[in-house]
């Protein structure tokens, strides 16, 4: 397990199940297949409450947003799940200001609303593609959902083609690394998937500054505030950030479609129907902060260096903010979900990601009107964090 789940003064949490650090047991298969029943459950205990294992969890709207938006909680740590032990992680997801100011600052160039929109072409060409691709009866996460986001990241990078099919592996292992709830072993499997990572883009990173191309890499290279470790920390992010969490959203939004008898809306109004997958079903389940100093919340103290969970799958659902929550509804106005987060850390890629969402959504309704399920209840991957389904078959019935 993590150290950012294991308080000071905690049960040793060897003894401590994965239900008594969370509150939940995120491996049990219902959760799996509906952690919102359980999320309910877990609202009724209040708005705050502290597991057996230490840890604080908010689960309401109002809360999450709190602890998103307060400065006084932070990341409280440079490490990151996965790493070589002693290691720092200069990611700016896992910073707090000014080094996080400073670096978002310096990545940010590249995804601004009009930068983004200029992939739009390419993107839109990628999808029709791969929905010509695909048979019949398909895997549409293997087949459209990841491929997707990563054929898009990698051309942003600057990553030669040959290249893209090894970055599903690091990729799902790198995505792995933001669980809290690691075995020894996966741990070392991710460190080892993060070194391999970092050797592949230490070396392209070099060919880059030698002979620079129109990328994403490229532009970054030329950065001279940045150091190689922090170059690299980035790549790291934009892989995860940019490419695991879209692959659930794609994913997570034709089962919602499919379930609710609402494809057609895809089609219709594409951007609503994307904000309404986000806020029913989220890629991004839970995120967590640390009080950088004494501090109250709502009303409970919360003493320095105590890790609070803020479960945005519970807040998405909230009854306060969003009525009748269990319906799926593209009607509503969700622009209050918090699938992207809030504050310093609002995810940088959430124009790309509700982009490449929208176009894929609705060019997918477009082709494959009469689309079915063809299992009625598909895998999901075993992530705290994230989540997203491992298969979703499906039989398309074209036009």
């Amino acid at each position: 397990m993590s150290d950012l789940m294991e308080p000071s003064g905690a049960p040793d949490p060897a003894v401590l199940s994965p239900a008594d650090v969370l509150g939940f047991d995120p491996f049990d298969r219902g959760f799996l297949h509906d952690p919102y029943s359980r999320y309910r459950e877990l609202s009724a205990r209040g708005a705050l409450f502290r597991t057996r294992g230490g840890l604080l969890v908010a689960t309401t709207h109002e809360l999450c947003t709190t602890l998103l938006r307060d400065p006084r909680f932070g990341r409280g740590s440079g490490r990151q799940n996965g790493a070589d032990p002693g290691q720092p992680v200069a990611s700016f997801l896992w910073l707090d200001p000014p080094d996080h100011t400073r670096l978002r600052a310096l990545v940010s160039r590249a995804f601004t609303p009009r930068m983004i929109e200029r992939l739009r072409p390419r993107v839109e060409a990628i999808a029709a593609s791969l929905i010509r691709e695909l048979p019949d009866e398909a895997d549409l996460v293997s087949g459209l959902a990841y491929p997707l986001p990563v054929l898009v990241i990698s051309e942003m990078l600057g990553v030669p083609p040959e290249d893209h099919e090894r970055f599903r592996g690091w990729s799902e292992k790198l995505a792995r690394g933001l669980d809290p709830m690691l075995t020894e072993d996966l741990l070392s499997e991710t460190g080892r998937a993060r070194r391999e990572f970092g050797d592949y883009f230490r070396e392209l990173a070099a060919r880059r500054r030698e002979r620079p191309g129109d990328d994403l890499l490229s532009a970054l290279t030329g950065v001279r505030e940045l150091t190689e470790a922090e170059l690299l920390a980035t790549c790291v992010l934009l892989l995860v950030a940019g490419h695991e969490t879209t692959v659930n959203l794609i994913a997570n939004g034709v089962l919602a479609l499919l379930r609710h008898g609402q494809l057609a809306q895809a089609a219709r109004r594409p951007r609503e129907v994307v904000e309404e997958v986000l806020r029913y079903d989220p890629p991004v389940q839970l995120t967590s902060r640390v009080a950088l100093e004494d501090v109250s919340l709502g009303g409970t103290p919360v003493p320095e260096g105590t890790p609070v969970m803020a479960v945005i799958g519970a807040a998405n659902r909230d009854p306060a903010v969003f009525p009748d929550p269990g319906r799926f509804d593209v009607t509503r106005s969700p622009e209050r979900h918090l699938a992207f987060g809030l504050g310093i850390h609002f995810c940088l890629g959430a124009t790309l990601a509700r982009m490449e969402g929208e176009i894929a959504l609705s060019a997918l309704a477009s082709a494959a009107p009469g689309m079915e399920l063809a299992e009625p209840a598909p895998p999901y991957k075993e992530n705290v964090v994230l989540r997203g389904l491992a298969s979703l078959p499906v039989r398309l019935r074209r036009r």
